[in-house]
């Protein structure tokens, strides 16, 4: 396998391992379609999500199919077993315009927070004569979450793509993020445009934290991987329930949607490989199939 899979290969069988721990000491020839419909019914019954399910089912039936053309006179065993049926125009969560305004408040409050705190902390070395911490207030941002959140807001990228940007993806002159192969879950390179609201995130960002390596690194300079504390923080603080990191993906796709961007726009800012991916956002463009069915009136009433 190239170098370019390396990364995707190591995650793949370190996943079967775990999620197909009863089958992985067994012969390929061994492992039956009723073994894989009983792990199928397990999971499910265990709490897993069908789309997960899915995802791993995939995974060794690819394992499989890669082992056909290894081994001479290997078929797999499994070519027949079927996905399980998901529900593709399921509910789809994103911000309303309200919880929106409550989320942008609450990440102003944080800030000063953050702020306050610093300079509590300032006042407190001052009179010892400590050396003093950086002034909070002569920085755009406190710390690293609000421009995360404000750029995902704005991009519609993951949060591992976020974590993984480094500065030499922005490019200010163009206004443009390019997510890389390597790191976007399609494997493929996508280049999303900065509107106004992204390029000034940026920019102050870059101007705050130096502009080289990665955009947003970890305290030891590595890439970061949890925000889950101070995320959560916000969303209580925002009063906002039912609504995960994810969903901020979720709602800049839906807020594309319904200010009339046609979905394949929308399906190559989102890297989407599958136009089917996208169809979860087109109810919110009622405005379309109205029209389309307004062109069966032949005459005026």
């Amino acid at each position: 396998m190239g170098t370019g899979h390396i990364r995707t290969h190591k995650t793949t069988v370190q996943s079967l391992k775990v999620c197909f721990a009863d089958l992985v000491d067994r012969k390929l020839d061994d492992v039956t379609p009723l073994d894989v419909e009983r792990w199928r019914t397990q999971r499910l019954n265990d709490g897993l999500k069908p789309s997960s399910v899915n995802r791993q089912l995939d995974d060794l039936k690819s394992a499989m199919t890669k082992a056909e053309t290894w081994i001479k006179g290997f078929s797999s065993p499994i070519a027949g077993v079927k996905r399980v049926k998901v529900d593709s125009n399921r509910r789809v969560r994103f911000l309303s315009d309200e919880e929106e305004t409550s989320l942008r408040r609450a990440l102003d409050e944080r800030e000063e927070r953050l702020r306050q705190g610093r300079d509590n902390a300032n006042v407190w070395r001052r009179e010892r004569d400590y050396e003093l911490l950086p002034d909070l207030r002569l920085l755009a941002y406190a710390d690293h979450l609000k421009p995360l959140v404000l750029l995902s807001l704005n991009t519609g990228m993951r949060q591992g793509e976020v974590f993984a940007l480094r500065w030499s993806d922005v490019d200010p002159q163009r206004r443009e993020v390019t997510v890389a192969g390597t790191t976007a879950k399609s494997g493929q390179t996508r280049h999303i445009p900065m509107n106004d609201e992204a390029h000034k995130v940026l920019s102050r960002w870059r101007t705050q934290s130096g502009g080289t390596g990665l955009v947003f690194p970890g305290r030891d300079g590595s890439k970061m991987n949890n925000v889950r504390t101070s995320w959560e923080g916000v969303l209580e603080t925002a009063e906002i329930s039912d609504f995960r990191w994810h969903d901020l993906r979720h709602t800049f796709a839906s807020k594309l949607v319904m200010a009339g961007v046609d979905l394949n726009t929308v399906r190559e800012l989102l890297g989407h490989s599958d136009i089917k991916m996208t169809l979860r956002y087109a109810h919110l463009a009622p405005e379309h199939k109205a029209a389309a069915v307004a062109k069966l009136c032949k005459s005026q009433f």
